[in-house]
């Protein structure tokens, strides 16, 4: 569990988070929403430990997060940035085997358990195809699953990412977040999604919450968030929902369109 108090967080004199109150358990897959600027990736950032608050309480299963030292806390909490660059062109395994970095032991060679940990996310991301590919020669949603898979295989509690559905087509927004499921059933992990797609966010997470302005606005279901009141209070503009037909989830429509 991440228990988060009273958080606030500041860049030189801007406060961009103000008393964010937040309970993230494991075994579940929490979507954080807002518009940009509300302060969505400072939270992440903070929660990584990469960015020192200047009040308030983190406290990761029980302890404050500043008692951690990194490689435990890299043990714990795996990052799958917007995007990343490499200074070299590694072969897909290897940017994967790049997760096992928190167990290195003091010889600093991998070990067999390495490999077989790396081995069993590819079958199970179903990446053994690509796996002697070079990064540069895969498509935007062929690189965000190699990146989930890097994490998978750091083997932590919870998994962050920050707008990994950004610049994708819709095809592969929703193979990831097919795939966050399937990594949230047969892995039992924490998965906190950074995502402007309230739609997509709405028919496979557990729970959103809504930051407006550094502020926590709301948290709850689907069901809870997904209402026109709340929608226009962190955008400012009237929006309706229904419920998809298909899933039974709340969808977003406009109210201009015909």
């Amino acid at each position: 569990m991440i228990e988060i108090e009273k958080l606030c967080c500041a860049y030189e004199d801007e406060l961009v988070l103000k008393d964010v109150d937040l309970m993230l358990p494991e075994n579940e897959f929490t979507v954080l929403a807002g518009p940009n600027g509300a302060g969505k990736s400072t939270l992440i950032y903070a929660l990584l430990g990469f960015l020192k608050p200047r009040k308030g309480k983190v406290r990761i299963f029980g302890r404050p997060l500043y008692s951690y030292k990194r490689i435990e806390l890299a043990r714990l909490i795996a990052f799958v940035p917007q995007e990343s660059i490499f200074q070299f062109d590694y072969p897909v395994r290897d940017i994967v085997l790049m997760g096992r970095y928190p167990y290195l032991g003091l010889t600093q060679n991998w070990m067999a358990e390495d490999y077989e940990a790396v081995d069993r996310v590819l079958e199970q991301l179903s990446l053994q195809d690509l796996a002697h590919r070079f990064y540069s020669q895969l498509s935007g949603g062929e690189k965000q699953r190699v990146l989930i898979a890097r994490a998978l295989a750091q083997d932590t509690h919870y998994i962050f990412l920050d707008e990994t559905l950004s610049q994708l087509d819709i095809n592969h927004q929703i193979d990831i977040m097919v795939l966050l499921r399937k990594i949230l059933a047969e892995n039992k992990k924490g998965i906190l999604l950074i995502s402007h797609n309230l739609n997509l966010s709405a028919n496979f997470a557990d729970r959103m919450v809504f930051l407006s302005m550094g502020r926590i606005l709301g948290s709850g279901t689907p069901e809870d968030m997904m209402k026109p009141e709340l929608l226009k209070e962190l955008f400012g503009i009237e929006l309706l929902t229904m419920l998809n037909p298909l899933s039974g989830k709340p969808n977003i429509l406009y109210p201009g369109m015909k």
